[in-house]
């Protein structure tokens, strides 16, 4: 016989989740919609509010969200399998008017294995460093 679990919601957005069988984020992070744009996580939808109010003060501009870089391309193999590429896809990028420069930014909760692992390869391959906020 399974046993219930005694844990409690701890939130009324975790029960409402439990009762409408939504699944949680494994981080734990709530998805938003500013804009007609869906963020992963509050933190990210605080950040791009942050970004647009750069924009309006004229400290940044060009602002683009999900940007994606390729890494590493598809490859074929010769008994005709393959293996798709693999690329970043960045929160925001916008270029920095007193810095005069463009900034590729990525906003973190937790920096997971495969993260770490392409934040490199950005370095790498493309010369590009990941702003972290």
């Amino acid at each position: 016989m399974a046993r219930k679990s005694s844990k409690r919601p701890s939130s009324l957005e975790q029960l409402v989740r439990e009762i409408s069988g939504k699944p949680k984020n494994k981080f734990g992070a709530v998805k938003k919609v500013v804009d007609n744009v869906k963020f992963d996580s509050t933190k990210e939808t605080n950040r791009y509010a942050q970004l647009k109010l750069l924009v309006r003060a004229g400290k940044i501009k060009d602002l683009r969200l999900q940007v994606r870089y390729d890494l590493i391309p598809k490859q074929k193999f010769s008994d005709g399998s393959s293996m798709v590429g693999t690329y970043y896809l960045a929160d925001f990028v916008y270029f920095d008017c007193d810095k005069g420069c463009e900034v590729v930014e990525d906003v973190k909760g937790k920096k997971t294995d495969v993260y770490q692992i392409k934040r490199k390869l950005m370095k790498l391959i493309l010369d590009i460093e990941i702003f972290e906020t």
